[in-house]
Protein backbone atom coordinates (compact mmCIF):
# COMPACT_ATOMS: atom_id res chain seq x y z
CA UNK A 1 0.00 0.00 0.00
CA UNK A 2 2.85 2.53 0.92
CA UNK A 3 4.84 1.41 -2.07
CA UNK A 4 1.77 2.09 -4.45
CA UNK A 5 1.04 5.64 -2.32
CA UNK A 6 4.41 6.90 -3.13
CA UNK A 7 3.76 5.45 -7.55
CA UNK A 8 0.58 7.57 -7.52
CA UNK A 9 2.38 10.70 -5.51
CA UNK A 10 5.23 10.09 -8.49
CA UNK A 11 2.75 10.12 -11.43
CA UNK A 12 0.89 12.96 -9.96
CA UNK A 13 4.30 15.02 -9.89
CA UNK A 14 5.06 14.38 -13.18
CA UNK A 15 1.34 14.95 -14.57
CA UNK A 16 1.55 18.44 -12.59
CA UNK A 17 4.99 18.91 -14.27
CA UNK A 18 4.20 18.48 -17.59
CA UNK A 19 0.40 20.57 -17.58
CA UNK A 20 2.81 23.19 -15.96
CA UNK A 21 5.12 22.73 -19.16
CA UNK A 22 2.41 22.96 -21.54
CA UNK A 23 1.16 25.94 -19.95
CA UNK A 24 4.01 27.55 -20.11
CA UNK A 25 4.61 26.56 -24.09
CA UNK A 26 1.00 27.97 -24.45
CA UNK A 27 1.89 30.85 -23.02
CA UNK A 28 4.61 31.90 -24.92
CA UNK A 29 2.57 31.61 -27.99
CA UNK A 30 0.26 33.49 -26.90
CA UNK A 31 -0.51 37.06 -27.80
CA UNK A 32 -3.09 37.81 -25.10
CA UNK A 33 -0.76 40.76 -23.09
CA UNK A 34 -2.82 40.15 -19.97
CA UNK A 35 -2.81 36.59 -19.93
CA UNK A 36 0.71 36.26 -20.54
CA UNK A 37 1.63 38.98 -17.30
CA UNK A 38 -0.48 37.30 -15.16
CA UNK A 39 1.04 33.90 -15.52
CA UNK A 40 4.62 35.33 -15.23
CA UNK A 41 3.50 36.87 -11.83
CA UNK A 42 2.61 33.32 -10.77
CA UNK A 43 5.76 31.98 -11.77
CA UNK A 44 7.46 34.59 -10.37
CA UNK A 45 5.91 33.98 -6.78
CA UNK A 46 6.61 30.38 -7.75
CA UNK A 47 9.90 30.81 -7.85
CA UNK A 48 10.30 29.86 -11.55
CA UNK A 49 12.58 33.12 -12.12
CA UNK A 50 13.60 31.92 -15.46
CA UNK A 51 10.08 31.85 -16.58
CA UNK A 52 8.95 35.07 -14.91
CA UNK A 53 11.90 36.84 -16.89
CA UNK A 54 11.96 35.19 -20.22
CA UNK A 55 7.82 35.98 -20.53
CA UNK A 56 8.46 39.81 -19.34
CA UNK A 57 11.43 40.64 -20.89
CA UNK A 58 8.89 40.64 -24.33
CA UNK A 59 6.34 42.19 -22.56
CA UNK A 60 8.09 45.73 -20.84
CA UNK A 61 7.46 47.51 -24.38
CA UNK A 62 3.26 46.60 -24.77
CA UNK A 63 3.00 46.98 -21.24
CA UNK A 64 4.76 50.58 -20.83
CA UNK A 65 2.27 53.08 -19.97
CA UNK A 66 -0.40 50.49 -18.98
CA UNK A 67 -1.32 49.80 -15.02
CA UNK A 68 0.91 46.58 -15.11
CA UNK A 69 3.99 48.18 -16.94
CA UNK A 70 5.76 49.63 -13.56
CA UNK A 71 5.20 45.71 -11.90
CA UNK A 72 6.24 44.37 -14.78
CA UNK A 73 9.32 46.03 -15.28
CA UNK A 74 9.88 45.81 -11.33
CA UNK A 75 9.21 42.02 -11.48
CA UNK A 76 11.52 41.82 -14.70
CA UNK A 77 14.74 42.77 -12.52
CA UNK A 78 13.77 41.18 -9.28
CA UNK A 79 13.43 38.02 -11.57
CA UNK A 80 16.98 38.48 -12.70
CA UNK A 81 18.46 39.31 -9.20
CA UNK A 82 16.75 36.20 -7.59
CA UNK A 83 18.68 33.48 -10.36
CA UNK A 84 21.62 35.61 -9.39
CA UNK A 85 21.68 37.42 -13.16
CA UNK A 86 22.89 40.65 -11.28
CA UNK A 87 24.01 42.40 -14.22
CA UNK A 88 21.00 41.91 -15.78
CA UNK A 89 18.93 42.98 -12.83
CA UNK A 90 21.25 46.00 -12.15
CA UNK A 91 20.31 46.95 -15.44
CA UNK A 92 16.59 47.02 -15.31
CA UNK A 93 16.18 47.95 -11.72
CA UNK A 94 18.17 51.01 -13.17
CA UNK A 95 15.80 51.69 -15.87
CA UNK A 96 12.58 51.16 -13.19
CA UNK A 97 13.98 53.84 -10.80
CA UNK A 98 14.77 55.99 -14.03
CA UNK A 99 11.56 55.27 -14.98
CA UNK A 100 9.22 55.74 -12.13
CA UNK A 101 11.83 57.92 -9.99
CA UNK A 102 8.98 57.90 -7.61
CA UNK A 103 7.23 54.60 -7.57
CA UNK A 104 5.93 52.17 -5.58
CA UNK A 105 9.48 50.50 -6.34
CA UNK A 106 12.01 53.05 -6.38
CA UNK A 107 13.11 52.33 -2.88
CA UNK A 108 13.82 48.72 -3.57
CA UNK A 109 15.39 48.95 -7.00
CA UNK A 110 17.85 51.80 -5.85
CA UNK A 111 19.17 48.88 -2.75
CA UNK A 112 18.76 46.25 -4.73
CA UNK A 113 20.49 47.88 -8.04
CA UNK A 114 23.68 48.50 -5.84
CA UNK A 115 23.34 45.01 -3.34
CA UNK A 116 23.17 43.13 -6.35
CA UNK A 117 26.82 44.17 -7.62
CA UNK A 118 27.84 44.14 -3.99
CA UNK A 119 27.30 40.92 -4.53
CA UNK A 120 29.19 40.21 -7.97
CA UNK A 121 32.02 41.71 -6.78
CA UNK A 122 34.99 39.93 -7.95
CA UNK A 123 38.02 39.34 -6.21
CA UNK A 124 40.58 42.19 -5.55
CA UNK A 125 43.19 41.04 -7.99
CA UNK A 126 40.61 40.90 -11.06
CA UNK A 127 39.12 44.15 -12.46
CA UNK A 128 36.63 45.68 -10.10
CA UNK A 129 34.51 47.73 -12.13
CA UNK A 130 31.49 46.06 -11.09
CA UNK A 131 32.82 47.05 -7.25
CA UNK A 132 32.53 50.64 -8.80
CA UNK A 133 29.55 50.70 -9.69
CA UNK A 134 28.32 48.84 -6.73
CA UNK A 135 29.46 51.71 -4.25
CA UNK A 136 28.33 54.15 -6.92
CA UNK A 137 24.45 52.43 -6.80
CA UNK A 138 24.36 51.98 -3.00
CA UNK A 139 25.62 55.24 -2.41
CA UNK A 140 22.85 56.84 -4.71
CA UNK A 141 20.52 54.74 -2.98
CA UNK A 142 21.78 56.21 0.77
CA UNK A 143 21.56 59.67 -0.53
CA UNK A 144 17.63 59.03 -2.06
CA UNK A 145 16.76 56.93 0.85
CA UNK A 146 18.79 57.43 4.49
CA UNK A 147 16.07 56.30 6.35
CA UNK A 148 15.35 52.81 4.35
CA UNK A 149 14.99 49.66 6.31
CA UNK A 150 17.89 48.36 3.94
CA UNK A 151 20.12 51.98 5.23
CA UNK A 152 22.46 49.65 7.19
CA UNK A 153 23.02 46.80 5.32
CA UNK A 154 24.60 49.19 2.19
CA UNK A 155 26.37 51.16 4.50
CA UNK A 156 28.07 47.97 5.47
CA UNK A 157 28.26 46.96 2.01
CA UNK A 158 29.87 50.12 0.89
CA UNK A 159 32.94 49.91 3.59
CA UNK A 160 33.03 46.13 2.54
CA UNK A 161 33.39 47.25 -1.18
CA UNK A 162 35.45 49.82 -0.31
CA UNK A 163 37.76 47.92 1.46
CA UNK A 164 38.23 45.54 -1.84
CA UNK A 165 39.16 48.75 -3.25
CA UNK A 166 41.44 49.30 -0.82
CA UNK A 167 43.10 45.61 -0.51
CA UNK A 168 43.87 45.68 -4.07
CA UNK A 169 45.65 49.19 -4.34
CA UNK A 170 47.51 47.66 -1.09
CA UNK A 171 48.20 44.47 -3.59
CA UNK A 172 49.62 46.99 -5.77
CA UNK A 173 51.43 49.03 -3.98
CA UNK A 174 53.28 45.94 -2.34
CA UNK A 175 54.13 44.87 -5.42
CA UNK A 176 56.17 47.81 -6.74
CA UNK A 177 58.03 47.70 -3.29
CA UNK A 178 58.97 44.06 -3.70
CA UNK A 179 60.04 45.38 -7.36
CA UNK A 180 62.22 47.88 -6.16
CA UNK A 181 64.37 49.07 -8.58
CA UNK A 182 63.66 46.68 -11.48
CA UNK A 183 63.58 48.90 -14.34
CA UNK A 184 63.24 52.32 -12.65
CA UNK A 185 62.00 53.72 -9.47
CA UNK A 186 59.11 51.62 -8.25
CA UNK A 187 59.55 52.36 -4.60
CA UNK A 188 58.14 56.00 -5.64
CA UNK A 189 55.67 54.07 -7.22
CA UNK A 190 54.87 52.02 -4.29
CA UNK A 191 54.42 55.74 -2.15
CA UNK A 192 52.47 57.14 -4.84
CA UNK A 193 50.15 54.63 -4.95
CA UNK A 194 49.45 54.43 -0.87
CA UNK A 195 49.31 57.93 -0.80
CA UNK A 196 46.58 58.16 -3.16
CA UNK A 197 44.71 55.31 -1.49
CA UNK A 198 44.61 56.90 1.81
CA UNK A 199 43.28 60.05 0.18
CA UNK A 200 40.40 58.19 -1.27
CA UNK A 201 39.60 55.87 1.84
CA UNK A 202 40.89 57.59 4.66
CA UNK A 203 39.03 54.95 7.35
CA UNK A 204 40.07 51.80 5.30
CA UNK A 205 40.96 49.29 7.72
CA UNK A 206 44.49 48.76 5.96
CA UNK A 207 45.54 52.52 6.67
CA UNK A 208 48.32 51.08 8.86
CA UNK A 209 49.64 48.85 6.34
CA UNK A 210 49.62 51.81 3.83
CA UNK A 211 51.70 53.81 5.93
CA UNK A 212 54.20 51.35 6.64
CA UNK A 213 54.97 51.20 2.80
CA UNK A 214 55.50 54.39 2.45
CA UNK A 215 58.09 54.36 5.50
CA UNK A 216 59.87 51.63 3.90
CA UNK A 217 60.08 53.06 0.74
CA UNK A 218 60.86 56.01 1.39
CA UNK A 219 64.09 54.73 3.61
CA UNK A 220 64.82 52.61 0.70
CA UNK A 221 64.67 55.72 -1.47
CA UNK A 222 67.02 57.41 0.90
CA UNK A 223 69.30 54.40 1.25
CA UNK A 224 69.77 54.25 -2.60
CA UNK A 225 69.60 58.45 -3.40
CA UNK A 226 73.39 60.07 -4.60
CA UNK A 227 75.08 61.35 -1.74
CA UNK A 228 73.73 64.84 -2.30
CA UNK A 229 69.93 64.31 -1.67
CA UNK A 230 70.19 61.22 0.52
CA UNK A 231 70.10 64.41 3.64
CA UNK A 232 67.01 65.40 2.91
CA UNK A 233 65.28 61.86 1.93
CA UNK A 234 66.70 61.05 5.57
CA UNK A 235 64.87 63.98 7.27
CA UNK A 236 61.80 62.68 5.30
CA UNK A 237 62.07 59.47 6.95
CA UNK A 238 62.85 60.86 10.18
CA UNK A 239 59.09 62.82 9.89
CA UNK A 240 57.75 59.55 8.41
CA UNK A 241 58.46 57.39 11.26
CA UNK A 242 57.45 59.86 14.18
CA UNK A 243 53.90 60.11 11.61
CA UNK A 244 53.48 56.63 12.05
CA UNK A 245 54.49 55.80 15.42
CA UNK A 246 52.19 58.78 16.91
CA UNK A 247 49.59 56.91 14.71
CA UNK A 248 49.86 53.39 15.84
CA UNK A 249 52.19 53.38 19.05
CA UNK A 250 51.13 49.76 19.51
CA UNK A 251 52.15 48.42 16.17
CA UNK A 252 53.17 45.10 15.48
CA UNK A 253 55.52 46.48 12.94
CA UNK A 254 57.14 49.31 15.95
CA UNK A 255 60.53 47.13 15.78
CA UNK A 256 61.66 47.26 12.50
CA UNK A 257 59.88 51.19 12.02
CA UNK A 258 62.63 51.64 15.46
CA UNK A 259 65.07 49.77 13.13
CA UNK A 260 64.47 52.08 10.10
CA UNK A 261 64.88 55.28 12.43
CA UNK A 262 67.74 54.23 14.47
CA UNK A 263 69.91 54.28 10.65
CA UNK A 264 67.65 57.25 9.72
CA UNK A 265 68.47 59.31 12.21
CA UNK A 266 72.03 58.43 11.92
CA UNK A 267 72.20 59.61 8.81
CA UNK A 268 71.23 63.04 9.53
CA UNK A 269 73.33 63.45 12.65
CA UNK A 270 70.83 62.91 15.37
CA UNK A 271 71.32 61.31 18.76
CA UNK A 272 69.25 58.00 18.70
Amino acid sequence: MRRFNIYTLACLACIAMLCSCSEYTKVLKSKDVDYRFNYAKRAFENKKYSQAYTILTDLITPLRGKPQGEEALYLLARSYYESKDYINSGLYFKTYYQRYPKGKYAEDSRFYSGYGYYLDSPDPQLDQSITIKGIEELQSFLEYFPRSEHTSTAQKAIFELQDKLTLKDLQNAQLYYNLGNFMGNNYRSAIIVAENALKSYPYSKFREDFEMIILKSKFQEAKQSVASRQADRYREVVDEYYSFINNYPDTPNRKEADAIFKIASKNIGMEY
